[in-house]
């Protein structure tokens, strides 16, 4: 599972970082991004961490979170 921040569709609701704070943070404008592997989607998320992302996903009013399933 790959995952990262859809920046343009960002709100900065908070949901994500409130959910994962180890996958997803905030940049200096204030807009969510996923720091594993700076927004790139090159990395994979941590067995520990995929169900968050997917509650992430799932609570992210405007669809930003993006999840690539294995």
């Amino acid at each position: 599972m790959k995952t990262k921040i859809i920046r343009e569709d960002c709100i900065a609701c908070g949901n994500c970082n409130a959910i994962c704070p180890d996958v997803y943070d905030y940049d200096e404008d204030g807009i969510a991004y996923c720091i594993i592997d700076d927004n790139k989607m090159t990395e994979e998320v941590a067995e520990k961490y995929r169900s968050l992302v997917l509650e992430a996903k799932i609570n992210c009013p405007t669809e930003a979170v993006f999840v690539e399933e294995d």
